[in-house]
C-alpha cells in the first residue's frame, strides 16, 4: 500500500504551493508542509492524503453510542477512526488520536467493508467513521461508503460539520445517517476554543436536514457553553429546521488542555434538558 494518496478538492497555485478547499479552512499550503488538520501534505506541488488507508480504532459499538438514538435502535456497527482534525478544540475527548501520533493500522477499503459483512452475524449494520473527524479521511471514506453501499449495509458520520459544500454534496448520497457537534452556540467559543465558525456548522447541519437522518451533539462545558439561554437558542434554531432533531447534551470531562475545568453537574444537563424540551421533541443527557 502506497503511503499517501492524491488529495481531491485542490487546486495547484504558483510556486508550487496548493489551495486545499476541503474544508472553510481553505489552507494555502507550501512545498512539504502539511493543511491546518495535520492530515494533508503537499508534496512537490501535489496535495495527497496522509491518514488515507490508515486507522487508529475500530470497535463494533452500540449505535446509541455515536449518539444516534433514532436511528437502527439497538443494532451495532463497526467503529473506525484514524488521525487528525480540522478543528483544535482546547477540551478535545479524543486529543491523543486527533492531534497526537497513535500507533496506525494499514487497511484497505475492501479489507473494512469484508470485516463489515463478516460482523453481520453480530448485528452489525455497517460502518461508522467517527474518533477523529472523518471529513479529512475524505478519500478513504468516500471510497468506502461507496463499497458499503454496493454490498448492502449503512454508513453513519460523526462529524463536527466543518466541511465546504462541494465535498459534502459529493459523499452525502453514500451516507444514512449523520451526527454532528454543534460545540456550541456562540461565534466567540468556535473562534478561541476550535479554532473555526460557527457559521459554517450551521450550514452543514441545515443541508444535512434535508438528505438524511440527523442528530446533533453538545458538549456541555461549564462556564463556557452551559447558560440557559445559549441552549434555547441552540434549541430555537434546529427546531426552525425541524423539532424532530434529536439533541444530546453530554456531559463534559476535565481532558486535554481543559484539565482545570469541572465535570458538567448533572443537575445542569437536567435544567438545560428542560429549556430544550420548550422547542425539541428529543433531548436526551448523555456520557453521565
Amino acid at each position: 500500500m502506497s503511503r499517501e494518496k492524491q488529495a481531491m478538492f485542490f487546486n495547484k497555485i504558483d510556486d508550487l504551493k496548493v489551495h486545499c478547499f476541503l474544508c472553510p479552512h481553505n489552507c494555502i499550503i507550501k512545498p512539504e508542509a502539511l493543511g491546518f488538520c495535520k492530515a494533508r501534505k503537499n508534496i512537490d506541488g501535489t496535495l495527497y492524503s496522509l491518514n488515507y488507508g490508515k486507522i487508529t480504532s475500530m470497535a463494533l459499538d452500540p449505535i446509541e453510542k455515536k449518539p444516534l438514538y433514532h436511528f437502527k435502535p439497538e443494532s451495532m456497527i463497526l467503529s473506525v477512526g484514524t488521525f487528525g482534525c480540522n478543528l483544535k478544540c482546547s477540551f478535545c475527548q479524543n486529543w491523543m488520536i486527533a492531534h497526537e501520533n497513535p500507533q496506525l493500522y494499514n487497511i484497505t477499503s475492501e479489507q473494512l467493508v469484508k470485516k463489515a459483512l463478516e460482523l453481520t452475524s453480530n448485528e452489525n449494520i455497517g460502518i461508522a467513521y467517527t474518533y477523529n473527524e472523518p471529513s479529512i479521511w475524505y478519500e478513504f471514506i468516500y471510497e468506502t461508503a461507496i463499497l458499503i453501499k454496493e454490498s448492502g449495509l449503512l454508513n453513519v458520520l460523526v462529524t463536527n460539520g466543518f466541511i465546504n459544500r462541494k465535498a459534502l454534496e459529493k459523499i452525502i448520497p453514500y451516507i444514512d445517517a449523520i451526527n454532528i457537534d454543534v460545540k456550541a452556540y456562540t461565534d466567540l467559543f468556535y473562534k478561541d476554543i476550535c479554532m473555526a465558525k460557527l457559521k459554517n456548522v450551521k450550514e452543514t447541519v441545515e443541508y444535512v436536514a434535508t438528505k438524511c437522518h440527523l442528530e446533533v451533539t453538545t458538549l456541555v462545558i461549564p462556564g463556557l457553553n452551559d447558560s440557559a439561554k445559549e441552549i434555547v437558542l441552540l434549541s430555537k434554531w434546529l427546531s426552525s429546521i425541524s423539532p424532530k432533531i434529536p439533541l444530546h447534551l453530554s456531559r463534559f470531562f476535565p481532558n486535554y488542555k481543559m484539565r482545570e475545568v469541572l465535570p458538567t453537574s448533572k443537575e445542569t444537563l437536567e435544567n438545560l434538558r428542560k429549556e430544550a424540551l420548550e422547542y425539541l421533541n428529543h433531548v436526551y443527557i448523555g456520557n453521565i
